[in-house]
C-alpha cells in the first residue's frame, strides 16, 4: 500500500484502508475502488491523504495504534461528557466512561506491533476538538510508556489528556472554528479554556488533581511564554509538560477548516526546533525516539534524485527509515531498490511526494 495525495488519486484505485470519521465510523471499508464522486467528497470533506493498494508495496504493513471500536468507544465519551457538561454544570462527570476508553487505549497500544508510533489515519476535519483530543491521547500515551509510567500513571495521564480541551465546550464555536485571525479578545477567550478544563476536572474527586492539571497546564512553555500562568521550566508538572509536545504535534498534522495538514516530518522538525523554548528538550529526547518521522506508505524524494516510498520504520532511527525507489526523476527503474536509510548516511530524504 502507499498513501497518496487524495487530489491525486486515480479514479478506479483501491483502498488499502478504511476511510473512518472523527467518530471511529467507517465511510468507505478497505477493498472499495474509488469512483470520481468518492474523490470529490472526500476533498471537500477535508480528506487530504488515502491509502491505495500497489503490488509493488504489497509488504508495507501499517498497524493501527488503537482499534477502530476503541475509537469509536473515545468519541462517544468525549462525546457524551460534553453533553452532560452543558445540561450539568454543577454535578459529578459520569467518568466510568473516561477510565475504560484510556483502559483500552493502553491495551490496544501495548499490544500493538508498532508502539513506534505511526499514526497517520484517514481523517477528515468534522468535529476537530473531539478528534483532537483522541489522537492528542494516543501520541501522550506513546510517550508515557516510552518514559517507562505503570499502569496506574498510564491512566492518571491518559484520562487528564483526553479530556485536556474540555474546557472549549464553553468557547463559542464562531471563534473556535473562525477562518480568519482572532482578534486580542477572541484570543483572551480561547485561553480560558485551560482554565475552564480545570475546574470542570477538578470538582471530580475521580479525576486527580494531577489529571486536571493537564487541561490547566498544557498551553504552557518551557521557557514561561506560555498561559494561563506564564509556568517556567520544571515549574509546569511533567504531565503538562509531555501533553503540551503532543498536543502541538497533533494540531499540526490534522486538517483544519482554515488550514491544511502539516506534513508529519515537517511537524517532527518543528516540534524539535522549539526545544528550551516551548517545549522541555527531556520530552523531545522521547519524541524524537518514539514518533515516526515519515509514515509508511508515504511518497519520499530522496537526495540521489531517486524517488518511492516508505516500506517499513527503524526503531532505532526513526528518521531513518526502510524505503524502496521506482524511479530515478520521473524515469522508472527497470527494478525497485531497496534502502535502510540508517545503512546510507549520504542518501537523505529531501521531500515527502504522496502523488
Amino acid at each position: 500500500m502507499r498513501l497518496v495525495n487524495t487530489h491525486f488519486v486515480k479514479e478506479g484505485s483501491v483502498l488499502a484502508r478504511p476511510v473512518i470519521n472523527s467518530s471511529g465510523r467507517i465511510l468507505l471499508q478497505s477493498g472499495v475502488r474509488v469512483t470520481a464522486l468518492y474523490i470529490e467528497r472526500l476533498i471537500a470533506m477535508g480528506y487530504d491523504v488515502l491509502f491505495i493498494e500497489d503490488d509493488r508495496l504489497d509488504d508495507v504493513e501499517l498497524f493501527s495504534t488503537i482499534s477502530e471500536k476503541t475509537r469509536e468507544v473515545a468519541y462517544k465519551t468525549i462525546q457524551n461528557i460534553s453533553k452532560y457538561i452543558e445540561c450539568n454544570t454543577e454535578k459529578s462527570l459520569p467518568v466510568s466512561g473516561v477510565r475504560l476508553t484510556i483502559k483500552e487505549m493502553i491495551n490496544d497500544l501495548l499490544s500493538s506491533k508498532d508502539i513506534l508510533g505511526n499514526l497517520t489515519d484517514i481523517q477528515g476535519y468534522d468535529n476537530y476538538t473531539f478528534h483532537h483530543s483522541i489522537n492528542t491521547t494516543i501520541i501522550a500515551l506513546v510517550l508515557g510508556i516510552a518514559s517507562g509510567y505503570n499502569d496506574q500513571r498510564l491512566l492518571e495521564f491518559g484520562m487528564g489528556v483526553l479530556m485536556h480541551d474540555i474546557g472549549k465546550i464553553m468557547i463559542p464555536e464562531c471563534i473556535l472554528n473562525k477562518k480568519t485571525p482572532l482578534t486580542d479578545e477572541e484570543f483572551t477567550e480561547i485561553k480560558k479554556h485551560t482554565t475552564n478544563g480545570f475546574d470542570i476536572l477538578r470538582k471530580n474527586n475521580d479525576f486527580s488533581l494531577l489529571s486536571a492539571h493537564i487541561a490547566f497546564q498544557h498551553q504552557e512553555k518551557w521557557n514561561g511564554s506560555g498561559y494561563p500562568r506564564g509556568l517556567k521550566g520544571t515549574e509546569i508538572h511533567e504531565y503538562g509538560r509531555m501533553a503540551a509536545v503532543a498536543d502541538v504535534y497533533e494540531a499540526l498534522t490534522s486538517r483544519r477548516v482554515y488550514r491544511k495538514a502539516v506534513e508529519p516530518n515537517e511537524a517532527y522538525e518543528y516540534i524539535i526546533a522549539q526545544a528550551n523554548s516551548h517545549f522541555d528538550p527531556r520530552m523531545l529526547e522521547l519524541f524524537k525516539k518514539h514518533i515516526a518521522v515519515y509514515p509508511s506508505g508515504s511518497g519520499i524524494l530522496l537526495s540521489n534524485g531517486q524517488r518511492g516510498n516508505v516500506v517499513k520504520q527503524n526503531s532505532l532511527f526513526p528518521n531513518r527509515p526502510y524505503v524502496r525507489v521506482f524511479y530515478q526523476g520521473e524515469v522508472e527503474l527497470s527494478e525497485p531498490i531497496d534502502y535502510n536509510l540508517a545503512d546510507c548516511p549520504s542518501i537523505m530524504i529531501i521531500a515527502v511526494e504522496n502523488r
